[in-house]
This record gives C-alpha cells, sequence and structure tokens, in this order.
C-alpha cells in the first residue's frame, strides 16, 4: 500500500513538472516573456552566485561547460525578460575565449551589452567608464541621464578593438498612471514616494510646472538615483492635488 503511495506521489510530480513545463512554454509562445541574448563581464562571483557589470544577477546553476567563472572573465548571458513584472532572469550563462576576434564572433557581428551612464558630456556620453556614444545613436524619446541603466548595440573596432556603441536604449522601462507626486525641493522630486525626477530631464507639456500633490502620468526608466531605482522621463497631469 505504501509503495503504491509512492509510486502515485512520484507520478503526481512528474505530471506536476510537466504541466509547469508546459504552461512556461506557453507563455513564451504567448509573449509574456522576452529572450535576449547580452555580453558583459564577471564584477562579482560567490560560490553560488555573481554579477554581470553590476546590473545582472545570476546563480551558478545556470552557468554552462562546468567552467569556474572569476571576476573579470568575459561571459555571454541568455536574459528572460518578463513583461509582466519587468524583471530580468538570467537562464544561461557562458564564458568564452579571447581568440583575437575579442569575443570568438566575427567584426561584422553587432553586440548587445548592458551598462549604467556614469558621465554626461556635450552630444557624448559614457557608459562603465568604457563605451563612449554620441547621442544621435540613443532612442527616440530618450535622453540619457546619469546613474541610467541602458542596453547598448555595439560593434568591435578591428584595428583597436574598441567598441562602437550603434544603438543605445533604457534597459526597461514603464508607464504609470495617476500617481501622486509626494516630494519636491528645488529641481528635483519624487512620484508615488518611489520614482525619482529632475526638471533637467524631463518632458512636460507646455505651461506645467509640476507641484506637490498633483495626480500624474508618466513614462519611468530604469536608473540608479539614490536610493529610488526608478526615473521618470516624462510627465503628463492628470489633474490638480
Amino acid at each position: 500500500m505504501l509503495r503504491f503511495i509512492s509510486r502515485a506521489l512520484a507520478s503526481w510530480r512528474r505530471m506536476d513538472s510537466s504541466e509547469a513545463e508546459k504552461a512556461q512554454h506557453l507563455r513564451l509562445l504567448e509573449g509574456d516573456t522576452k529572450l535576449k541574448t547580452v555580453q558583459g563581464v564577471v564584477t562579482k562571483f560567490c560560490s553560488d552566485y555573481g554579477l554581470i557589470d553590476e546590473l545582472i544577477y545570476f546563480s551558478s546553476d545556470v552557468v554552462t561547460g562546468n567552467v569556474l567563472l572569476k571576476v573579470g572573465q568575459k561571459v555571454t548571458a541568455v536574459v528572460e525578460e518578463d513583461k509582466t513584472s519587468h524583471g530580468l532572469k538570467v537562464i544561461k550563462v557562458e564564458a568564452f575565449c579571447d581568440n583575437g576576434n575579442g569575443d570568438g564572433l566575427s567584426d561584422s557581428c553587432t553586440r548587445v551589452s548592458l551598462g549604467c551612464v556614469n558621465s554626461l558630456m556635450e552630444d557624448v556620453n559614457c557608459i562603465n567608464h568604457t563605451t563612449y556614444f554620441s547621442l544621435d545613436v540613443v532612442c527616440k524619446g530618450f535622453e540619457p541621464y546619469q546613474g541610467d541603466r541602458v542596453e547598448v548595440k555595439f560593434s568591435i573596432q578591428p584595428d583597436t578593438q574598441s567598441r562602437k556603441a550603434l544603438s543605445v536604449t533604457p534597459l526597461r522601462h514603464k508607464h504609470v498612471h495617476e500617481v501622486c507626486i509626494t516630494h519636491l525641493r528645488g529641481r528635483n522630486g519624487v512620484i508615488d514616494d518611489s520614482i525619482f525626477f529632475t526638471l533637467d530631464s524631463l518632458k512636460l507639456p507646455d505651461g506645467y510646472v509640476p507641484r506637490v500633490s498633483d495626480v500624474v502620468n508618466a513614462v519611468v526608466v530604469e536608473s540608479v538615483q539614490s536610493c529610488y531605482i526608478w526615473r521618470a522621463i516624462s510627465m503628463t497631469l492628470v489633474k490638480r492635488g
């Protein structure tokens, strides 16, 4: 009898696992998630987890090839983006060897990397102190600001092995509706106690000046701003507070 129950439970677990795999496959087919391949450098690695470019968390069980990663190791990661939560989940990390082409790919290939804008200059910005880009490669409607997390498509220059940015887009963005301006001091403020904004880099309708308690709609991007991880890039008034 106990043996029968054990077999029944094992069969149920297999069915449950199979159903979970089917559900995940259906979610992928329906477009709830988005897969992308990015390249970067391991900036932290412990026994069971690590960080790529200080932005992407991964666990050691997704590293392929039985390779022991180390800080400074170049890697390629397959990242799953959930359209609902806007979260990123690494499903595979693979190390590659430097073999003259920089990463084993032809020089005509386009690579993708993630980074953080850490300096601003007139018409030229810098990501991770390594990749410079001009504003003409930035996607429409996005004005980079220091701390913004971005996705960069780039090519490797064969003569110098330097990176040339081809396009720059926000790493993640979302729309928030009918939220309240909770703080405003000088040219900086906060929406809903969680979203930073600055009048130095914020698109507003003509004639609108934000005030505390205003109810607004906003487009926000992921950005490292003190204790906040989102920054508003545009705002429209719903009603005065």
